[in-house]
């Protein structure tokens, strides 16, 4: 409809410009109705598309909730495969990142330093006292769904504000020299320019004195080419995303917080007593004002003014003062968004629940309840798991398909939440911090001229070395050393899953290997053997994946060859 209303005021000042200056018949002065109604009418369909445009991320937002909660989201967010390492001792093989990861259904975060927060997060765990303030922010954070909306629909062009770590190297490069005393000369100069010129122009002077400026003018921007050179071409990109960024920074200035994690980082987004995007808008209308002088009709103004020197000097006295400050604005920025995705998570997922982060000497994983978090909890299938103390070995036994390596995973997954700050899915979790070696998916690869077997061998020796270093281990092996004949797999699994267990680690480890739960009673009570079971319902094979005690007694790897159609 302002589409519709700005063409008919275009058709009419044509009518009116041709009844007024074509046949004289009325006043030029009434081309000033149609002219300001345009003007107005442009604002206003500005507006409109702007409010439309954020209504549009507002339902891409909610859509995109919607899709996690009813378990549409694979594919559909940010994969994270730049962190990913196929040398990370859990990451791959815990499906951390990558399509249908951890990180994809977590991450809501909008620049690359948000990113990096998270993937750090998921890949290290932190220390007792950092996780809990996290805990704590988190949970302050995760009824904030109007604080969640606001950033989300400030615009896709944040995502282009992404190189955090370019615009802090912008602001910790060397400084840029000027020539001696230029901070006052090119503001004397500019003077001296504009009052000879009023002098000439009002007949009190020749125009002598007004060249006499300009040449002198002529020669200070000679000896100062080369910085103010320097200063247009670096400071172009980087306050263009300070720009954007800055739009972040006024939505979070504008919050107050009780837990001590984000009053820090409210904390962080000042400098001199003032908020962080005041003096981002200030570097912003600096730069404009330095692109201005490149416009073909004021720059006849701007040389005598001594436009461009001045302004550069400004923007480069801004980063001297303020470019240190950068890197923490964006690092309060990526932290704060970082933890926006886990009380978006923690929003979306009411069943779960903070671990109780137990700050001992004794490697514990106390879980009631615990699910896979990357399965719907409509259709996980909840265990209790409890290692540590007496029992820490679980040799779990199974048929194919029947849930053993999704147990390794959903108990790998929430120790890494625990240790994110971020909550489990579990119904309680008690759990000390735990360095994670898992051997999941092994690959051999013919770049490195490997084979699986030797990267399997490869991995458990990195596994072998936290615990010989006495660090707090979980390991998560699944069909330990399957890639060798049974008698060195029995021999090798055995010495290895005692090395581990005497060196105090905890873990599980999976097999279809029955000789291998017979080691179970040499461990005198430190391991146990639990197991899934499979049955046949109208010919067909059907699973509980509800854990129980004991060895497995059946398999059923006959049943489904015969399924797919091999004469067994």
């Amino acid at each position: 409809m302002a589409g519709n209303a700005r063409l008919v005021t275009g058709l009419a000042a044509v009518a009116i410009a041709g009844v007024s200056i074509g046949v004289s018949w009325i006043s030029p002065w009434w081309l000033l109705i149609p002219g300001v109604t345009f003007v107005g009418l442009a604002i206003y369909l500005s507006r409109v598309e702007r409010s439309l445009d954020a209504a549009s991320r507002g339902v891409t937002y909610y859509e995109r909730g919607l899709a996690r909660v009813e378990n549409r989201w694979i594919g559909g967010g940010n994969q994270g495969e730049r962190f990913r390492d196929p040398k990370h001792l859990y990451a791959d093989d815990l499906d951390v990142f990558g399509r249908g990861s951890l990180f994809e259904l977590l991450s809501t975060c909008r620049t690359a330093s948000g990113e990096r927060f998270l993937a750090g997060w998921l890949l290290t765990p932190g220390d007792l006292a950092e996780v809990a303030a996290r805990q704590a922010a988190v949970q302050e954070l995760r009824p904030m769904v109007d604080l969640r909306e606001d950033l989300a629909v400030m615009g896709e062009e944040i995502r282009a504000a992404a190189d955090d770590q370019a615009v802090r190297k912008w602001g910790e490069l060397p400084p840029i020299d000027f020539l001696a005393g230029a901070r006052w000369i090119a503001p004397a100069l500019a003077v001296a320019a504009l009052a000879t010129f009023v002098l000439f122009i009002t007949e009190k002077t020749s125009i002598v004195p007004f060249l006499i400026v300009v040449l002198l003018e002529l020669g200070f921007s000679l000896a100062v080419r080369e910085p103010v050179r320097r200063v247009f071409v670096t400071v172009e990109t980087p306050a263009h995303e300070l720009e954007l960024l800055a739009l972040l920074l006024k939505r979070l200035e504008s919050e107050t917080f009780s837990s001590p994690a984000l009053a820090r980082l409210r904390g962080a987004l000042t400098a001199d007593a003032k908020p962080a995007s005041r003096h981002i808008e200030r570097l912003t209308k600096l730069v404009h004002h330095f692109d201005s002088a490149r416009n073909q009709f004021f720059r006849a103004v701007a040389a005598p003014l001594v436009w461009l020197p001045q302004f550069a000097m400004a923007i480069e006295k801004w980063r001297r003062h303020f470019g240190p400050h950068i890197g923490e604005w964006m690092a309060a920025v990526g932290e704060f968004e970082a933890l926006c995705s886990l009380a978006c998570f923690a929003y979306e997922r009411p069943s779960a629940v903070f671990p109780q982060l137990i700050e001992s000497e004794e490697r514990r994983f106390d879980a009631d309840g615990l699910a896979h978090p990357l399965i719907p909890p409509t259709e996980a299938i909840a265990n209790d798991v409890s290692l540590g103390g007496d029992v820490r070995l679980w040799i779990v036994s199974g048929s194919n398909m029947s849930g053993k390596s999704t147990l390794l995973r959903a108990v790998g997954l929430n120790a890494v939440l625990a240790w994110a700050g971020a909550p489990v899915t579990a119904e309680r979790l008690r759990v000390s911090r735990l360095l994670i070696g898992a051997s999941l998916r092994s690959n051999d690869s013919l770049a490195d001229h490997r084979s699986r077997f030797y990267a399997e061998i490869s991995r458990l020796r990195e596994i072998a070395d936290l615990a010989r270093e006495g660090k707090p281990t979980l390991f998560l092996l699944d069909e330990l050393l399957s890639g060798t004949n049974s008698h060195d797999r029995r021999i090798g699994a055995e010495a290895l899953i005692r090395s581990l267990v005497q060196r105090g680690a905890i873990g599980l480890v999976t097999t279809h290997d029955l000789a291998l739960a017979e080691i179970v009673p040499s461990f005198n009570g430190a391991a146990a053997n639990v197991h899934f079971e499979d049955h046949l319902e109208g010919g067909e094979i059907r699973f509980d994946y509800n854990l129980r005690p004991g060895v497995v007694t059946r398999s059923n790897a006959l049943a489904l060859m015969r399924a797919v159609g091999l004469e067994v």
